[in-house]
């Protein structure tokens, strides 16, 4: 199974994650969320294989998601392909860790859903 971690470097739930598969034996690539950020294209297939809503690929406790009021333009309507767009403009708007496998994604880390699915 390839595993893709989405991870921001500083971030403590990124390196707990990390720590995680490590300790765990998952062999995964890195990728820096913010030097590589995600496409539209690849949120919009990300979001599609994990079968989420798309807010849930928002971070919701960053500062540019509150900057740039994230949450009221996603309450006004803003469309899948706009939240997609934006999320690509900065990487720090998206949710992390992220977690591509072959069948699913999984954002954010949660052990017990990260053990069902990778272990």
């Amino acid at each position: 199974m390839s595993v893709l971690f989405v991870e921001y470097p500083k971030c403590t739930t990124c390196k707990k994650a990390k720590k995680w598969l490590d300790d765990h034996g998952v062999a995964y690539t890195d990728r820096h969320i913010v030097e590589d950020n995600p496409t539209a294209e690849e949120l919009a297939a990300w979001q599609e294989k994990s079968g989420l809503p798309v807010r849930r690929f928002f971070n919701t406790s960053g500062m540019r998601y509150r900057e740039l009021g994230v949450k009221a333009q996603l309450d006004a309507g803003m469309t899948d392909a706009e939240a997609f767009n934006l999320l690509a403009t900065d990487g720090m708007l998206v949710k992390r860790p992220i977690v591509v496998t072959d069948d699913t994604v999984l954002v954010g880390f949660r052990e017990a859903a990260w053990e069902e699915t990778l272990l």
